[in-house]
């Protein structure tokens, strides 16, 4: 993921005095480990030799090592798998990367299948993103013009909305608009944010850039809408309660807690009180983030209390460990006569999971008159967190919806924690057909957590032959003010 961007420091007359905070004054930078180390990665013979590995490295490289492309691209064609849309889609990213775009297009075109809209679309992006706008424009023409199917998302998410605005020719981004409209392409949020951005004039009002905020927001592109709302102050443009609750939620769901506590001073120095909506807002993101006594303190200070003020802090306290406070929270809530929704009685049901407080979630959900999936998913996994795998095979069985694959995956899990081998490939046995590759590493390491490793590696043959890939893991972190994003690549590609 690139870094998320840092808001500039406010106008004179509404920068925080540096004795208020020892904070920083813009939110930290975002970044991203490939899980390489000192900048060394090696394509020796120490490298991936299957697709997803080699994927992955391909993946890690793209953003600091072009210059390992030539050896790559060689390692993969000694191997045969260049030939693989997903490793050769990265290496045209890798070739990208160093500018040499004659080599990226003669690796499209030199495969008898031609090139499809996957490939395409990864050539567009990849002329976007390293800054060759021109040429992306003209691939992305080339397109349209039935070379390939024209795709709802044919340029990466970050910086999309600016291409045609970064040439300078509307006229051009209205003829890419209206071939797309004659092949009646379905365009998702994003598109349609590119499309408003492309048209929008260039002096913006704050509700311009909310609504910009909030559609990169809703689409998952949480950079972006920080980018956003960086610009917008280089803009003098003055925010309110819905640019608040936009930056807040992105930075909620990136987990970058000091972005969002950096808003809070600079909320309260902009004149916004923490209640209503933005108070909500604030409370979600202090939770989230894993501030649970700051969202209790928001919590507390708030005077205008709804049911998405109460979910918010039983959903915050549920998923830390304290559940029997997200029990107590709840029951206030009904002693204030606050009408609990399908959230608010997930959230409880996550309470008695996470604080193993079986019976109450069983009461609870026999006292919900129409319990959905979701409930029942987080029942099932309390039952088998507790060990008691009989009793969440049997609501399984007695749910009056069809049961969905985390059902089964959280059943699955729950075999392995506990060694129960033979319920395990039980459940195997029904979800063959659909199985996908969390059941099969699962059942894997079933397998392997009870001595029975001859079984564990021919599940992962399985897994090989019926070509499903497992996602390689990341997470994140803050540290000293700076969120890493970490993933997880074969260790044999390391050295």
């Amino acid at each position: 993921m690139a870094p998320y961007p840092l808001p500039p420091p406010s106008p004179p007359q509404q920068q925080l005095p540096p004795a208020s905070s020892s904070k920083p004054r813009r939110p930290p930078p975002h970044r991203s480990h490939g899980g390489y180390k000192n900048g060394t990665v090696s394509v020796d013979s120490g490298a991936p030799h299957d697709a997803r590995g080699l994927r992955a490295l391909i993946k890690a490289l793209a953003a600091e090592h072009g210059e390992a492309a030539p050896a790559v691209h060689a390692h993969a064609a000694k191997l045969g798998l260049d030939r693989r849309r997903a490793v050769r889609d990265g290496l045209v990213e890798l070739y990208l990367a160093r500018g040499e775009l004659a080599s990226a297009r003669a690796l499209v075109d030199g495969f008898p299948a031609g090139r499809d809209v996957v490939s395409c679309t990864a050539m567009v992006t990849g002329h976007a993103r390293h800054g060759f706008l021109d040429e992306a424009v003209v691939l992305f023409f080339a397109m349209a013009d039935d070379r390939c199917v024209v795709h709802r998302r044919p340029s990466p998410p970050p910086r999309r909305s600016r291409r045609a605005r970064q040439i300078g020719d509307l006229a051009l981004g209205r003829e890419a608009h209206r071939r797309v409209a004659e092949r009646k392409v379905a365009m998702d949020v994003v598109a349609w944010n590119a499309l408003v951005d492309m048209r929008m004039p260039v002096k913006k009002n704050v509700v311009s850039w909310n609504t910009m905020m909030s559609a990169f927001a809703r689409a998952g592109e949480l950079e972006e809408a920080l980018a956003l709302f960086q610009e917008m102050q280089a803009a003098a443009v003055r925010p309110d309660d819905a640019t608040f609750v936009a930056a807040l939620g992105a930075c909620a769901q990136l987990g970058a807690l000091d972005t969002g506590r950096w808003l809070h001073a600079y909320m309260g120095r902009m004149g916004h009180s923490a209640d209503g909506v933005v108070g909500n807002a604030l409370l979600d993101m202090y939770a989230k983030c894993g501030a649970v006594d700051q969202a209790t303190e928001v919590f507390d200070g708030m005077a205008r209390r709804d049911v998405y003020t109460y979910t918010s802090m039983i959903l915050g306290l549920a998923m830390h460990g304290r559940g029997e406070d997200a029990l107590s929270l709840f029951a206030g809530m009904q002693r204030a006569g606050v009408t609990p929704n399908e959230v608010t009685l997930l959230g409880v049901l996550t309470a008695c999971c996470h604080a193993g407080l079986v019976e109450e979630g069983l009461q609870q959900l026999n006292a919900m008159p129409e319990p959905r999936i979701e409930h029942y998913g987080c029942v099932v996994d309390m039952l088998g967190r507790a060990g008691r795998l009989d009793k969440a095979e049997e609501l399984i069985a007695a749910m009056p919806v069809h049961s969905d694959a985390l059902i089964w995956s959280s059943l699955l899990a729950a075999c392995r924690a506990h060694g129960d081998v033979e319920r395990a490939e039980r459940v195997m046995r029904r979800r063959v057909a659909d199985a996908d590759a969390g059941d099969y590493v699962l059942m894997s390491n079933t397998y392997a957590s009870n001595g029975r490793h001859g079984e564990a590696v021919k599940v992962r043959g399985q897994m090989r032959r019926n070509e499903i890939d497992k996602v390689p893991g990341c997470s994140l972190i803050e540290i000293d003010g700076v969120v890493h994003e970490f993933k997880a690549i074969p260790a044999n590609s390391i050295r």
